[in-house]
Formats: C-alpha cells, structure tokens, sequence
C-alpha cells in the first residue's frame, strides 16, 4: 500500500468523482483509476459504489477512510519536520475559505507568499462553513477563513485575526430602493429576496439579521454561487444582502441599512494556538500582518469602518 493511492483514495471522497479528484490531483483520469483499483486489489475489497453519477463508499471503504487519514497525517507530519529543518524550502499547506470573502483579497496575500516561500504548495478549498470546520477537525484543512454562526469557535479551534465586513442589499438598477440609497429593515417585509443555501456564512448572517429584526423573507430563489445570486438580482427577480464590496464590483445599488447597521465577522481560525506544520505557521503569519482591503466609503454614523483586529 503506497501513500499516493491512499491519497488518491481520499481525494476522491473528498471530490465526488473520479474526474473531479483526478483534477485536483494533477493526472489524468486513467492513472488515478488504476491507482484505486491497485489498491482495492492490495485489500481484496471494493472501496467505492461506481453504479451511480457520484461515487459512494462501499462498507470496505467506510472503513478505511479514517485509517487512510490518519496515516496520510503522520506522513504529512514527517514531511512538515524535514521541511522545518530546511527551512521551509518545501512543504504544504491547506487554507479554506467561505466564498463570499471580500475583507482580504486572498488570491493577492497568496500570491506574494509564493513570492517569498515559492517550494510551498499551497491547496485552496471554498466551501461552506460546515464543511470548513470538519476540514479542520479532520486535519485536511490547516486553517480556514469562517464567518462563525456562533460567537466562540468549536473546542480545538484558535482565532488568528478577524475583520468586520459591512453588509448592504444590493437591488437591480431600476428598483426604487436604489433611488433612496437606505432603507430600514422593518420595511423591506414585501420584498423578495435571493440567498444562499442554508450552512453557508452569508446565509447564517442574513437568517440571525432577519430573526433580530422581525423581518419575514420572501425568498424567491437559492443558489450555491455568488456570481449566480448576482445575476439573479440584476435580472431584476430579488434583492439580497451581500457584503459590500461583492454589490460595487457587480455595479449594483448598494442600499445602506439604516437601523440596525449589519454586518458580519469574518475569522481566520486554525487548530491550536500552536501550528504545528511549519509552512502553516509561516502563511498565517504572513496573512495575519496582511493589511485589509481600503475601503472608500464615507464612514456610517455610529459604526466603525470594516477594519482588521489581530488577536
């Protein structure tokens, strides 16, 4: 048994199918299909249920997949040692992301961290916030960029760094809320709304808002994309409250919020205070020093700008 099938094996759990994990593995479809089938043969049993459009675990395969994780961590581990003592000239990190981050721009501090640490392969992975906290658990995930739907993080998870995002309701150009350029909450009771899937960031704070203030949506449509909820409120069919920067890059209205003022907290997290893969430690503090994004607006009466508090 090699440790690249098992990664192979896991990637493909991870993904969903064959094609999709060949992708984020770098090798085509074919080389990766022998590789599971190797180690099917190896362990005398079927790993996955290929009947189906998605591949499911087979019982064999229930079994393995934590056995696989832990072993793929404590090579991992090894390698992070060697790495630490060649001075991070190789290594690998994981960072996830909510897909609506707009406080720090991600693909730009990534970017200038390869600059500097360019043998460091580091592994991007959006997904909702749920999905985000069992990466962490499971140690698939070095450190994740979550918006908490709760004030304290789950045991074994640290803060980094958190900002402040302000969030608007974004309108499609000709509707009459893009004219008065605020709005209170209680009065958008006949609107209709487009949002997110329940367990996403954004959704959570838009739901926790709505409940504060008494505000019953009509919700028209649910989507997985941002580009798509964007779409959908040009197209005139809903409104939605999206942070503020995703409505100025669409071009959209943006509409304050008068009373109360939304927004949300965007958290850099980890697992323990402590990291212990070197090239983790190394990118958080590289994005914990990162300054946030200028924000351009004028400062609305009694809140404090989107900012950046490192803890």
């Amino acid at each position: 048994m090699e440790m690249r099938q098992l990664r192979h094996f896991l990637a493909v759990v991870t993904e969903g199918t064959f094609t999709a994990a060949a992708r984020s593995e770098l090798i085509v479809q074919s080389a990766l299909s022998t590789s599971i089938r190797n180690l099917e043969r190896e362990l005398g049993a079927d790993l996955f249920d290929r009947t189906g459009r998605r591949v499911v675990l087979t019982e064999a395969g229930r079994a393995l997949l934590p056995q696989a994780r832990a072993l793929l961590a404590g090579a991992e581990a090894a390698r992070e040692a060697v790495a630490a003592v060649t001075g991070l000239t190789t290594g690998r990190v994981a960072i996830g992301t909510i897909q609506t981050l707009t406080c720090v721009d991600l693909p730009a501090e990534l970017a200038l961290f390869h600059r500097r640490w360019p043998g460091i392969q580091v592994s991007v992975r959006d997904a909702p916030v749920d999905d985000l906290y069992a990466g962490l658990r499971a140690g698939e995930l070095d450190l994740a960029y979550l918006a908490p739907d709760a004030a304290v993080l789950p045991d074994g998870l640290v803060e980094f760094a958190s900002w402040q995002e302000e969030l608007v309701l974004i309108t499609a150009p000709g509707h009459p809320l893009a004219q008065a350029g605020r709005t209170f909450i209680r009065d958008l009771g006949q609107e209709s709304f487009i949002d997110f899937r329940a367990g996403t960031g954004l959704e959570s704070a838009v739901r926790r808002l709505a409940a504060h203030c008494g505000l019953d949506r009509r919700i028209t449509c649910d989507v997985t994309q941002i580009g798509m909820l964007v779409d959908l409120v040009r197209a005139g069919i809903g409104v939605a409250f999206v942070p503020r920067r995703i409505g100025e890059a669409a071009g959209l209205p943006c509409v304050r919020i008068r009373q109360p003022e939304p927004g949300r907290t965007i958290v850099l997290t980890g697992r323990g205070p402590s990291l212990r893969n070197p090239a983790a430690s190394a990118l958080v503090d590289h994005l914990v020093r990162a300054r946030p994004k200028a924000d351009t607006q004028e400062e609305i009466p009694g809140m404090s700008p989107p900012g950046f508090r490192s803890t």
